[in-house]
């Protein structure tokens, strides 16, 4: 139980400075990258929350770059989602460098595992 209310509490933290990157930040490095980064460690937090011996990176990054595919064919104005929230979420453009950022924020969250874990 104790592991899960630090994974929340990370959980929490992450998804607030996603927030303040997307309302305050307006730049092209940590909006695009260090966000989609992010989003990856936001998500494992919360599949650790709710099943805690799962281990979450694969399945993570693979929902990612699923997510990110998806862009690539234009679901959202195709299903006419544009401006609305899922249409935020699932976003518009594809990039290849989107993906590496999520591989990079599942290894980041997977080494911060280990270091944790290895006290």
């Amino acid at each position: 139980m104790k592991r899960r209310l630090g994974y929340l509490a990370a959980f929490f933290l992450v998804l607030l400075l996603e927030i303040f990157i997307g309302v305050f930040i307006r730049d092209n490095f940590i909006r695009p990258y260090v966000g989609d980064m992010l989003v990856t460690v936001l998500l494992c937090c919360l599949c650790r929350v709710i099943l805690p011996r799962f281990s979450p990176t694969i399945p993570v990054f693979l929902f990612s770059a699923v997510v990110e595919g998806i862009q690539c064919f234009g679901l959202t104005e195709k299903l006419g989602l544009q401006g609305t929230v899922m249409g935020i979420i699932i976003g518009s453009t594809f990039d290849w460098k989107d993906i590496f950022c999520y591989a990079l924020g599942c290894i980041a969250f997977a080494i911060t595992e280990w270091l944790l874990n290895k006290k």
